[in-house]
């Protein structure tokens, strides 16, 4: 095998790799802490605990 085959297997076995580990982590579910987040920008617009001061700069 040729070095040019052999660096192109490599980079061929490595795209698979990532490909499959980011499809594990891209199925998984989002932890509850985000979407308790999300839930709460949707309802309040600021998190919980968030500083309101930095808004105001009068």
């Amino acid at each position: 095998m040729t070095r040019a085959k052999r660096t192109s297997s490599v980079e061929n076995t490595i795209d698979e790799n990532l490909k499959r580990a980011f499809n594990d982590v891209a199925s998984e579910p989002l932890p509850s802490r985000f979407t308790d987040l999300l839930e709460q920008l949707k309802t309040n617009g600021t998190p919980e605990g968030a500083d309101r001061e930095s808004d105001d700069n009068s």
